[in-house]
C-alpha cells in the first residue's frame, strides 16, 4: 500500500485527526489534484468541480485537527477517494 493510501486512510478514519503531518497533508491533497497557493501562513487548495476551498494552517509540524475532519468531509462528499484509486491503478 503506497504512502498516499495510507495516509488517506488514516484521514478517512478520523482516528487520529491531532497526529496527521501538514506537509503530508499538504501531498495528499496535490495527489487528489487540488492546486496548492501560499499566502503568508495560510496554505490554500482548490479544485475544479469541488465547491469547497481548502484553507490549512500548521499547528506546529502538524495539521489542524478540526482541518482534517473538514477534508475527510469535502474527500467524502465528492468521491475524491475512488477517484485516486482509479488514477493509482491507472499507472
Amino acid at each position: 500500500m503506497s504512502k498516499t493510501k495510507k495516509l488517506l486512510a488514516k484521514v478517512l478514519t478520523g482516528s487520529s485527526d491531532s497526529n496527521i503531518s501538514f506537509s503530508e497533508l499538504c501531498k495528499l491533497l496535490e495527489n487528489l489534484g487540488f492546486e496548492k497557493r501560499t499566502k503568508g501562513s495560510h496554505t490554500i487548495f482548490r479544485k475544479e468541480g469541488v465547491e469547497e476551498k481548502i484553507n490549512l494552517q500548521k499547528d506546529g509540524s502538524k495539521a489542524k485537527a478540526y482541518q482534517v475532519k473538514q477534508i475527510r468531509e469535502i474527500i467524502a462528499n465528492n468521491n475524491l477517494a475512488e477517484e485516486l484509486e482509479s488514477d493509482e491503478s491507472d499507472v
